[in-house]
This record gives C-alpha cells, structure tokens and sequence, in this order.
C-alpha cells in the first residue's frame, strides 16, 4: 500500500500531463477551430459558429478553458458530438468493451502460446525445438497486423467459411456466436505479440536457468517441469510483464486497423471515422480515454511488480 501512495503523485502527474495534451487537439487546428469542427458546409452559418465558440468557450484564455474542459472531464463530461449530437462518454462507454474483448482476448492468447514456446525453447537452448521456434517468431515479427487478419479472413471466412469476417454479436446476445466473431480479429493482434513475448521470455529464462539456485534445485532431484515453471518462469517473467503493459499502445493502435477491416464496433473504429467526420470533440474523448487506459494499465503493471519480487518492496520501504 505504501508503494502504491508513493508512486500515485506521479501517475497523477503524467495523467494531467496527457490530459493537456489531448485538450490541445482542438486548441492548435489551424484557423478558427469553430470552422473546422463544423466543416465547409457549415463553415457560413454564424449562429452554429457562435455556438461553437460559447460551448467550447473558444474566447476564453487557454490555460482557463483548460480548467473548465478538465473539470467537466473529472466529472465523466466528455462534450458532444456536433456531427451525431450522441454524447461521447456513451458513444465511447457503448464500443469500448468490444475493443476491451478483442484486445483481452489477443494477450490472452498471445500469452498462452508464448509462455509453452518460451520455455521450451529456452530449455533446448541451441537444439533443433529452439531453432523452430526462434525462426517462427522471426517471421512472424516481419508481418503487420493487417497483412495476418487479411491472411485470416482468406482462409478462415471465404476458403473454409469456418468464422465470420466482418460484424460483431455481442456477448450479452450470443455467447457462442460473440467468440466466432472475436477470434480472428484477436488472433490478429495476437500473432505478432506472441513473437515478441516468446523471444524475450526464451532470452530471461536462459539466464535464469544458468543461476545457483535452479542448479541447486536441480540437485535436490526436483523435477524439470517444476523447475521451469515454478523456479525460473517466475523470476523471468519481469520484462515479459512490462512489455505486456507497454504492447497495450500497439494493441489499441492496431485495433484501429483491426476493427476497420472486420467492421467491428469498437473504439479504434470510432476514432477512424470521427476522424474522417473531422468530429473532433469526439476524436479528443476516444483519445483521452486510449491514453489514459495506456497510463493506467502500466502504472498496475508496476505495482503487480511487487507481488512477482518482494525484494522490490522491501527495496522502496528501506529506501523510504
């Protein structure tokens, strides 16, 4: 508990930080940002115009409409959409499980297959398992996510018409039917991420199997199953866990392709067409929401640290 009221100031600061910098979205659009957000169409209708400007208190110094933007925001208040008029903290709270489900369920498998590789690989350090693998995830990491869930659909949808290619049932409605959707753009995400978490976990369990202690658990006859999952998987599993918090941005970042090319109703489609709409209110409350989660997500991931080694909380409280 005490580590996590020391390292929460920061997290608080990099949170306004952001904060600010997403609220600048609107504040550096060149030109008059009530023109811009209304569009050409409208970019002649003084009264629109001016209810822009009184909305988003666009005569107001910077630092003040800041304040009152941040103060809405602290209370959920997002703005409104002036192209669909749709509130953005609904629109955001109705699509953002859906990016939540794909991108869960991408680490989820990403991690269920590179633990198994990782280990193995690292167990026959230098033999023929360990050159597969290392060789798979080579390839794999030279393929974008766009180019795998094009590959997926090919296969999986129009050659076997096993899973579906685009649209979306949600869970509520059909469980069944909701992981038949789920899966492709999930696997999408997932097979460049199981590449990358099964070469860093190989390279810190080698290292972790060269240690004393594994030696002398070796010794004492216990068995290499328990050894590799017990005694090395957990001291190895550091960077694994902090490049599971930082892959989040690339995750979100590639849902936004992902969730255009399977037509899902997602954040990362949101984002896409507000941009095209130039629906800007809307752009900066997805990219407030996206940033934040990223903030948030590793600022757990470092305190989950603790748990994985107590030396480094003993660590914090001595340094205290």
């Amino acid at each position: 508990m005490g580590l996590v009221l020391k390292r929460l100031p920061a997290m608080l600061a990099t949170l306004l930080i952001v904060s600010f910098l997403t609220f600048l979205l609107t504040s550096l659009l060149p030109g008059d940002p009530a023109v811009q957000i209304l569009g050409a169409d409208n970019a002649n209708d003084e009264v629109s115009l001016e209810t822009v400007r009184q909305q988003l208190r666009l005569d107001d110094p910077l630092l003040e409409r800041y304040g009152a933007w941040l103060q809405n925001v602290a209370t959920g208040d997002l703005g409104r959409s002036f192209r669909t008029n749709q509130d953005v903290r609904d629109a955001i709270a109705e699509r953002l499980p859906v990016t939540l489900e794909v991108g869960g369920l991408a680490v989820f498998i990403a991690l269920c297959v590179a633990i198994p590789l990782g280990t193995l690989s690292a167990f026959r350090a230098g033999g023929r398992a360990d050159r597969i693998i290392t060789g798979a995830s080579f390839g794999l990491l030279a393929l974008p996510a766009f180019m795998v869930a094009i590959l997926l659909i090919l296969v999986f949808a129009v050659t076997l018409g096993w899973l579906p290619a685009t649209g979306w049932v949600r869970f509520t409605t059909d469980p069944i039917e909701n992981l038949r959707h789920a899966i492709l753009p999930a696997l999408s995400l997932a097979v460049g991420e199981m590449a990358v978490y099964t070469r860093l976990l190989r390279a810190d369990m080698i290292t972790t199997l060269q240690q004393d202690s594994i030696t002398m658990a070796r010794a004492k006859g216990i068995p290499t199953k328990r050894i590799l999952f017990r005694h090395a998987l957990r001291p190895s599993s550091f960077s694994l866990m902090t490049v599971v918090g930082l892959q989040v941005a690339t995750i979100i970042g590639g849902a936004v392709i992902i969730e255009t090319l399977f037509a899902l109703p997602g954040v990362g489609r949101l984002l896409v067409d507000s941009i095209l709409q130039r629906d800007l209110i809307m752009v900066q409350g997805c990219a407030l929401v996206i940033a934040f989660a990223f903030v948030i997500i590793n600022f757990i991931v470092d305190i989950l640290y603790t748990f994985l080694d107590p030396r480094i909380r003993y660590g914090s409280a001595a340094t205290a």
